[in-house]
């Protein structure tokens, strides 16, 4: 405890040391801490102007947004953040992929992106947390959280909804099936943590479908995986959920056309079978994909001419993966599914409810941009 004392004196000092936060884009501020769930306080505001400060933390997983305060305004924003390594044992670790390798989720510190338009932070604190539940995120790269623009999952964006009382734990990677979660450790290094209390959150079927092996299939190998999954969560005395997966951006006449097999009805009768509770967000998804049109769905997923990047001469066209504003739009579809389902309201921040035909209009959606950016695709499609 008293080295952990140190290092919060060393980044309040860090803060403090620069007064108050110049009009300025972004900065991230990084605390060594051991693995484990932390309340995170951050006081905002300035006694000299009015300021607009964003938080994020980790790999963009977003806390806040565009909180505004008027000069002299002063107030304390409290969030839990998750902090975990690839280490599950003295001879196991995760096996992360190359990418990963320099992603913040993965690394030894806890990372604070502070951004936005006119951030003011006056002092941030940070307390270990030990009792409160963890909502472990599993998935591919529409669940993962994002580290570069333009890019962008639902999973990143829901502790912005959810209270101080709960934390998210995202072990989603791009390209992942239920299998392959399994096979990387990623699911063994989530049980080393997961307590009676917890919630698993686990969205597959995008990546699954195009496996081709003997057994393969989405009422076989798909099923069996997630019920194995299934029956270690709730020996932890933890609760599962299964989430189908989000559509594709794949239009004809108007109507998104159906490219993930049987796997989100397999993933279904799993759930009722198990009774597991079940988001459809495939349904959801479909709603909201279709609401927006063919053209005017582009606005959600990572579609920019070129040279709209650094060294981008090339139009991004990806039809599967997100910007910041439809994972923030899809990411209220999920809320809406445990609200539907009556699990987690609870922790709601911010949060009534959302109708996938009434999307919020993208003209509404502000999103101050990390330095970090990557035009390269993530794995899976």
């Amino acid at each position: 405890m008293r080295h952990l004392n140190t290092i919060l004196f060393l980044l309040l000092s860090l803060i403090c040391s620069a007064g108050d936060f110049p009009v300025m884009s972004k900065r991230v501020l990084s605390c060594p801490l051991p693995d484990g769930n932390y309340l995170v306080t951050v006081t905002i505001g300035s006694k000299k102007r009015a300021a607009s400060t964003t938080v994020r933390c980790e790999s963009r997983r977003l806390l806040c947004e565009n909180v505004a305060t008027r000069k002299g305004e002063i107030t304390a924003l409290s969030f839990l953040v998750n902090k975990h390594s690839p280490v599950i044992s003295a001879t196991e670790r995760v096996k992360i992929k190359k990418r990963e390798e320099s992603k913040l989720n993965w690394d030894d510190v806890l990372s604070l992106e502070i951004t936005g338009d006119n951030p003011a932070v006056v002092d941030i604190r940070i307390t270990p947390d030990t009792l409160s539940p963890t909502i472990y995120l599993c998935g591919n790269s529409t669940v993962v959280d994002q580290d570069e623009e333009p890019w962008a999952s639902w999973g990143q964006m829901l502790p912005r909804f959810l209270n101080e009382k709960i934390a998210v734990a995202n072990y989603a990677e791009s390209g992942e099936t239920a299998s392959t979660f399994c096979s990387a450790l990623r699911f063994k290094r989530i049980l080393k943590d997961l307590k009676a209390g917890d919630y698993v959150v686990m969205e597959f079927g995008h990546n699954d479908q195009k496996q081709r092996f003997p057994g393969a299939g989405a009422y076989y190998n798909f099923t069996h995986t997630l019920k194995t999954m299934i029956d270690e969560v709730r020996l932890k005395g933890a609760t599962p959920i299964l989430i189908s997966p989000t559509q594709r951006r794949s239009f004809k006449d108007g109507r998104i056309q159906e490219t993930h097999a049987d796997y989100p009805e397999a993933m279904e009768a799993l759930a009722r079978r198990e009774k597991v509770t079940f988001i459809d967000l495939h349904s959801y998804t479909r709603t909201l994909f279709e609401t927006w049109g063919e053209e005017g769905s582009k606005k959600g997923f990572v579609h920019y001419p070129a040279n709209t990047y650094p060294g981008q001469d090339k139009p991004l066209a990806d039809n599967t993966h997100f910007n910041p504003y439809g994972a923030y739009e899809i990411c209220k579809c999920v809320l809406h599914g445990f609200k539907e389902q009556g699990i987690l309201t609870d922790y709601f921040r911010d949060f009534n409810d959302f109708d996938p035909a009434h999307p919020d209009p993208v003209e509404s959606f502000h999103w101050t941009e990390s330095d970090q950016i990557d035009t390269l695709k993530p794995d899976g499609n």
